[in-house]
């Protein structure tokens, strides 16, 4: 049967002052400090103030905690796309594929606690082979219990179970105290009583929660459902005017994204954090920041890494009350190829990884590749674009094909000069700080014809007094023919000027 974990959620409570959560003047939940003086739940506000008279009352909002869990819950995503919603604030998940991925029970353990502190809640957690015990488990967690309960073998199970206070069952609430009346205080005890007078007693809900709990009958549950677009909101405990102090919100938001991601079996290429500031009559438009990535992706880490820097750039207009994510664009997620021989330089998805970087700490316009076009002419035949946008050429940003030069295009200087430079005579030689030496014969270009500017030019080989070697043509004024040049003196007839437009390395 597979294993499940239930979290018992609660929001992370100050240590400094007793806070105090009613409901219908009832407590309903209690932060470790008000414990400590003695408040539990189900008393009323009134026995509150006497045991703890400086604690903070705060109101219970359904609301709030109904989005609370679905912040969990999409989270949880990341571990299990099967999750259920249970009762008193809690989620199932079902773990029975996680673990052994994951590396075990305790390193899930860790990630799962780690993901609630991201998000700001405090957990109780319970494993066990069925959904019922595991829920038993995690509300019978004491405060000082931080590892949780759990019982994975379900030769063990009963054991466990049979020592858990009768009063967790939720079906066991209403006759609680007719329960302790006789005697009755643990599962163990309650399951040795008569079933038939149980059911007459207390009906068939209480005996199926011990069922359920023992794995004598099977609890169906209805896995939660999943939007098909991401967006996800999250308002803000007070103004913040820094943006670098927004990266600890985003995280919760970029976590729950990274979960929904799991479950879809889909992957991000471009995010979109909005920073709402003011409303009403002073209201300012969000700011909004949007991420692009040369290789989709699902990871929380990497996601986080980008939005660091980007949010580390950002000087605020205003302070921001709510931050709101959306995933712009998302594709199938592609499985990781792994080969024999990796490839030198680093893996594809590593060297993707780090453009992504660069562009969100330097901008997406000081980031730039090659993108060759078919064209003759040096200064048209190749342009820089973007590494992040995709280009007619390729298919993917960051991923332009390779292009096989013409047959006599392999003698072409891998430094071309953005302008060319005129160059002087001396000696009827051109000259750039010595006279250059011409090395080659020349190759004529023309063309440009059908548009500006059009190029009637003859291009060399030279090398200068320091065995530098460039590229330097001549322009064609006429059609009388080729350019010739031999190692001292250039044909006088050949009007036009010459200049510098490349080095080679």
């Amino acid at each position: 049967m597979p294993q499940l974990g239930t979290e018992a959620l609660r929001p992370n409570w100050s240590v400094d002052q007793g806070t105090v959560v009613i409901d219908q003047n009832l407590v309903v939940a209690v932060s470790p400090a008000a414990i400590a003086a003695g408040v539990q739940q189900g008393m009323r506000s009134s026995s509150v103030h006497m045991l703890l008279p400086e604690s903070e009352l705060k109101q219970y909002d359904a609301e709030k905690e109904s989005a609370a869990l679905q912040k969990v819950a999409m989270s949880l995503l990341h571990y299990s796309p099967q999750v259920a919603s249970a009762e008193q604030a809690s989620l199932l998940i079902n773990i029975g594929a996680s673990v052994r991925l994951f590396g075990g029970v305790r390193r899930l353990r860790r990630h799962v606690l780690a993901s609630m502190a991201t998000l700001g809640i405090t957990v109780k957690l319970g494993y066990a082979p069925t959904a019922r015990a595991a829920w038993l488990f995690a509300h019978s967690v004491q405060a000082t219990q931080r590892n949780g309960k759990y019982c994975l073998s379900p030769d063990k199970l009963s054991r466990h179970l049979d020592a858990l206070p009768v009063s967790l069952l939720p079906a066991a609430l209403p006759w609680r105290e007719w329960l302790e009346g006789i005697g009755c205080h643990t599962a163990g005890h309650l399951r040795a009583l008569p079933r038939a007078g149980i059911q007459r007693r207390c009906g068939k809900a209480l005996l199926s929660n011990l069922d359920c709990a023992y794995g004598d009958a099977t609890e169906l549950y209805q896995w939660l459902e999943i939007p098909q677009q991401f967006t996800a909101r999250s308002e803000l405990p007070d103004r913040i005017e820094q943006a670098d102090a927004l990266l600890h919100f985003a995280r919760g938001l970029l976590l729950q994204l990274s979960g929904w991601l799991h479950h879809q079996h889909l992957a991000v290429s471009k995010i979109q954090l909005l920073l709402e500031h003011e409303r009403g009559r002073f209201a300012i438009a969000p700011t909004r920041i949007d991420i692009s990535l040369a290789e989709p992706t699902w990871q929380e880490e990497h996601l986080t890494r980008l939005l660091k820097e980007r949010l580390a750039q950002i000087t605020l207009e205003a302070p921001v009350i709510t931050l709101s994510l959306h995933a712009a664009e998302t594709e199938p997620m592609q499985a990781p190829n792994s080969s024999l021989f990796p490839e030198p330089g680093g893996a594809g998805p590593e060297q993707h990884k780090l453009l992504e970087l660069l562009v969100a700490r330097l901008g997406p316009e000081n980031v730039l590749q090659a993108a060759p076009q078919a064209d003759y002419r040096p200064e048209v035949a190749n342009r820089w674009v973007s590494v992040m946008h995709p280009d007619k050429h390729s298919g993917r940003s960051g991923d332009l094909p390779a292009m096989q030069p013409p047959p006599g295009m392999m003698n072409r200087p891998a430094w071309l000069l953005p302008q060319a430079i005129a160059l002087k005579l001396r000696h009827h030689r051109p000259f750039y700080g010595s006279v250059l030496k011409i090395l080659s014969p020349p190759e004529r270009i023309e063309s440009g014809w059908w548009s500006d500017p059009l190029v009637t030019r003859d291009y060399f080989i030279a090398e200068n007094a320091e065995h530098v070697r460039c590229w330097i043509y001549r322009e064609r004024l006429s059609a009388s023919g080729p350019t010739v040049m031999n190692g001292s003196a250039a044909d006088s007839d050949a009007d036009g000027r010459w200049f510098l437009h490349g080095w080679f390395g």
